[in-house]
């Protein structure tokens, strides 16, 4: 479901501030700047993440209402909905668009306007992804912060190993309607590295989960990696019962996965990379020229634990891989 946030979702995400129409906002603040905030997923999992992009803004002078007003559009999961989104916002004549989430987002963005300024937050090379040509600034409207996938997957290997040192082959889903070749071949890179075979598990919304899972269990899979695709994020639950059902370990790319009760996630600080983009937003409406902002790609991963959730698998956890984590959610 396609969603479009109106004064609720305000009041949840954007600090209570009240919404106020377009005309009576600039009758009252005509000096403020409106900025456009776009995101492939939902309210729901995003609430730490809109706090650290509205604490990056105040950083740099900038806090809603007082003098600055926010159009915030979400897809919903729904990707096909992103370009029509964007458009809106382009209507909307707005100084900054922060588009996070997803690459999809991203790109929509950009195909939008090549002249309101983009601030990105991607898991993944944007270069590769399309959006730009350097990572050093491409002295366009586009600028942003990129997980280093590389990097990720060496570190959801070790995560592995130290889990079940024995394992030989790792299941990985892969979002036959949202592909990322490169992500799943640093994946699959990390994991020949790392001593493990890789099987690709094609996944849709046509398809569901419960194939995809009889599939690895049918192949003898030692564990599953699960990424951070907003189609799984969306379907964690769903996910989550399944790889408890069938007693299989399964690392996550998305703390809201542990939170929910899966069992290990182990992916990029989101909430820092929201936190980047609201200081570049920030930047650029003080005038700085997105082109000349160097992309930051994000080395700072979480690791989170369910130990309720590694009880109830019958997993004995390592004491070594516990001191690690960032977070042991009970």
């Amino acid at each position: 479901m396609t969603i479009s946030v109106r004064r609720r979702d305000f009041l949840t995400l954007l600090g209570g501030a009240a919404v106020i129409s377009p005309l009576r906002a600039r009758a009252q603040q005509p000096s403020s700047p409106v900025i456009g905030f776009l995101n492939g997923t939902s309210p729901d999992p995003s609430l730490r993440r809109v706090a650290a992009f509205r604490r990056g803004l105040s950083e740099l002078g900038y806090e809603q209402p007082r003098n600055l007003a926010i159009e915030v559009r979400w897809a919903g999961y729904q990707s096909y909905e992103l370009p029509r989104l964007a458009a809106e916002l382009v209507r909307r004549q707005v100084a900054v668009i922060a588009a996070t989430g997803s690459t999809a987002a991203a790109l929509a963005a950009k195909r939008a306007s090549a002249t309101i300024p983009i601030v990105f937050e991607i898991g993944g090379d944007p270069v590769a992804a399309g959006l730009l040509d350097s990572l050093s600034g491409s002295g366009g409207n586009l600028t942003g912060i990129s997980l280093n996938v590389t990097a990720l997957a060496q570190a959801q290997m070790q995560a592995l190993r130290e889990l079940k040192p024995k394992a030989s082959l790792l299941a990985v889903f892969v979002d036959t309607d949202n592909p990322n070749p490169g992500a799943q071949a640093r994946v699959e890179a990390a994991a020949r590295a790392a001593g493990l075979q890789t099987l690709a598990i094609n996944v849709s919304r046509e398809s569901g989960f419960d194939e995809p899972f009889m599939r690895l269990v049918q192949q003898h899979a030692d564990a599953l990696l699960v990424g951070n695709d907003p189609f799984f994020l969306e379907w964690r639950q769903k996910i989550i019962a399944l790889a408890e059902y069938h007693e299989v370990p399964t690392i996550y790319a998305s703390r809201a996965f542990a939170a929910a009760g899966g069992l290990i996630s182990c992916g990029a600080s989101i909430v820092e990379g929201y936190h980047q983009v609201g200081v570049y937003v920030g930047r650029i409406l003080n005038g700085d020229k997105p082109g000349d902002l160097p992309v930051v790609n994000s080395n700072k991963f979480k690791l989170a634990i369910n130990i309720t959730t590694a009880r109830t698998l019958g997993l004995s956890l390592p004491q070594a891989l516990l001191s690690r984590a960032d977070e042991v959610i009970e």
